[in-house]
């Protein structure tokens, strides 16, 4: 079963994460093969550019505590996606979802556009862990206090605010602009003006991947994380629910 659909039109190749089942849960199928499909597009001199999107409601509801990827492997799929020679576009189409690590690829991608009526949300401490890895791409791009905010509560938050704390670039109705406008960008000029816009998230993956891969875990090996999913998977408040 294909989990991540790809499209072409003029030098933008759209790639879909396409298991609306699951809500887009990041598995390790899914984060392979995402992770094979970005390496094509980063080969292939006719892709100008990528638009990462999704099929159904949810652009990813974050790990998939089924069939969870190694930390490893999510966080070489973040580092891939910034490292991709071609500017990566993420798409998070009108009245849809993100959450937990969802909100990771989204901190990955150079330019995040939403259409109305969609939400986010850093959940992790609602089921006993923390935002360790998406950490790497989040807290570079955030406004700290927004930050802060969001990885303590596991609030719902729109786009205006995802717009005004650096999570969203723009509202969709931007994006054949957006397009249009890369293509008009030379393939090095683009290559390597994202490298200059990436530099500072990267540094961020030198300093702290290995910590901040070890502490996530630790968290999800742990008696609160345990009782957190099992109570997430049986749809009923965890034990500490006050």
């Amino acid at each position: 079963m294909t989990l991540v659909t790809t499209t072409e039109e003029r030098g933008i190749t759209t790639l879909a994460l396409d298991s609306p089942d699951t809500r887009n849960a990041l598995s390790a199928p899914l984060v392979a093969e995402l992770a094979d499909a970005l390496t094509a597009c980063g080969k292939d001199p006719a892709v100008r550019a990528v638009v990462l999107t999704h099929t159904g409601t949810t652009f990813s509801a974050g790990a998939d505590l089924k069939a969870p990827p190694s930390p490893y492997a999510f966080v070489d799929l973040l580092r891939q996606i910034l490292e991709l020679p071609k500017p990566v576009v993420a798409h998070v189409t009108a009245g849809s979802h993100t959450r937990a690590g969802g909100l990771g690829l989204l901190g990955a991608a150079d330019i995040v556009l939403a259409g109305q009526g969609a939400d986010f949300a850093l959940t992790e401490v609602r089921i006993g862990v923390a935002p360790a890895v998406v950490s790497l791409t989040l807290l570079p791009r955030l406004d700290p206090r927004a930050a802060a905010r969001h990885y303590l509560t596991g609030e719902r938050f729109g786009v205006p605010e995802a717009v005004t704390m650096g999570l969203v670039t723009a509202t969709d109705d931007a994006l054949a602009t957006v397009l249009d406008a890369l293509r008009a960008g030379s393939p090095q000029g683009l290559r390597e003006a994202k490298r200059l816009v990436t530099a500072k998230v990267l540094e961020t993956f030198e300093r702290d991947a290995e910590d901040l891969v070890q502490r996530s875990a630790t968290l999800f090996a742990s008696a609160e994380a345990r009782e957190g999913m099992t109570a997430f998977l049986e749809r009923r408040d965890p034990a500490w629910r006050l």
